[in-house]
């Protein structure tokens, strides 16, 4: 039997072990697509919206039909939740928000002709039970220009293209919305949704490529540098004790060994020793 300074020791690095598995383990993230137009010809959509859960489509959504549809069974088992009737409501309003923000871009330089397209990207991502990431990712004319940390309220601009829209980061009452929107509602969404989609979704096997915070960056990055020594540490001490516990029973001197026709001997002589001492 281990003593049981090694026996806690143990019980420590398992408890490590659960916690490990259940920080890195069940990350999920739900991204929403939008493609929006300043012009549409009839019976094309301005805006249309693409909803999709660790990369699994669940959703579609355009304005020429004004009506969400699930998709694949991931949508099926949500149309009846209060989220889903959230989430469609918010999708035309976000999709109405930033078309009115079109007629202030400029096409980018390398398009030739025809008015500005706007792709943006809305990410949340949940794990262990809470949102550790959200963030917004716009484009024009497919081209990447500008990012949003929502966790943080950081804007990075990464190929404007003289369109206009690196304007977009010193516009306060925007970003305020676009955080309410991530942080706020989409977590949300994705929170109800989770509570049906548990069974069917599999752990992200990489970190998706949502924008997280600094400070969660760093916490996974200190996790990781404390468990896994101290792993390593636990499993070789324990190592040690088996081993050093093994030997300790087999290098143990045996007791002498007596024949039978010596042990009335042996009795005779402890009688008359313990008759001299009284």
């Amino acid at each position: 039997m281990l003593p049981t300074s090694h026996a806690t020791r143990l019980l420590l690095l398992i408890l490590q072990l659960i916690k490990l598995d259940k920080t890195l383990g069940n990350a999920h993230s739900l991204c929403l697509d939008l493609t929006i137009k300043s012009q549409s010809r009839p019976g094309q959509p301005w805006c249309e919206v693409q909803g999709s859960v660790d990369t699994k489509p669940f959703l579609h959504y355009d304005t020429d039909s004004n009506e969400v549809k699930p998709l694949g069974l991931l949508g099926k088992e949500v149309t009846a939740t209060k989220a889903w009737t959230e989430l469609s409501q918010t999708l035309a309003e976000v999709g109405q928000e930033l078309r009115m923000m079109l007629p202030v871009l400029k096409p980018h330089k390398n398009k030739t002709r025809g008015p500005p397209t706007l792709q943006t990207e809305l990410c949340c991502r949940r794990e262990a039970e809470r949102c550790t990431g959200a963030s917004w990712q716009f484009s024009v004319d497919r081209h990447t220009a500008l990012l949003l940390d929502a966790m943080n309220m950081k804007w990075t601009v990464i190929s404007p293209g003289d369109t206009g829209i690196e304007e977009w980061e010193n516009d306060q009452v925007l970003a305020e919305y676009f955080r309410k929107t991530s942080v706020g509602d989409c977590n949300h969404w994705f929170q109800e949704f989770l509570e049906h989609w548990e069974e069917r979704l599999e752990p992200e096997p990489t970190a998706p490529t949502l924008l997280s915070s600094d400070n969660e960056q760093s916490t996974d990055l200190q996790l990781m540098a404390w468990v896994i020594p101290s792993i390593f540490v636990s499993l070789v001490l324990i190592g040690i004790t088996i081993r050093n516990h093994r030997r300790s029973r087999t290098t143990q001197a045996p007791p002498p060994y007596v024949a039978p026709e010596h042990l009335g001997d042996l009795r005779s002589g402890e009688s008359g020793t313990l008759g001299m001492k009284g």
